[in-house]
């Protein structure tokens, strides 16, 4: 009894693993991310926020942020790991 209790949960958190790698892991989630983002920029630049507040912020350069604004797709900065 115990094993196929085993076997149903490996085989359910292998769905899940499935369904994060798909949804959280893939190059197209990764995406609708950075548009959410790059919407959510515009709409706070459209209420008053000012570029460089909006760069201080999201720890970005001035440019990097008129850009997006502007809508081009900039590269995206590199990740910068922090140091323990």
């Amino acid at each position: 009894m115990q094993r196929q209790w085993d076997d149903m949960a490996g085989r359910a958190l292998l769905r899940l693993a499935a369904v994060l790698h798909r949804t959280v892991a893939s190059e197209q989630a990764n995406g609708r991310w950075i548009s959410r983002r790059d919407r959510a920029l515009r709409a706070a630049n459209r209420k008053g926020v000012p570029v460089a507040e909006l760069a201080a912020r999201l720890g970005l350069s001035e440019g990097w942020v008129r850009q997006v604004l502007n809508g081009r797709k900039p590269a995206e900065p590199p990740v910068i790991e922090e140091a323990a």
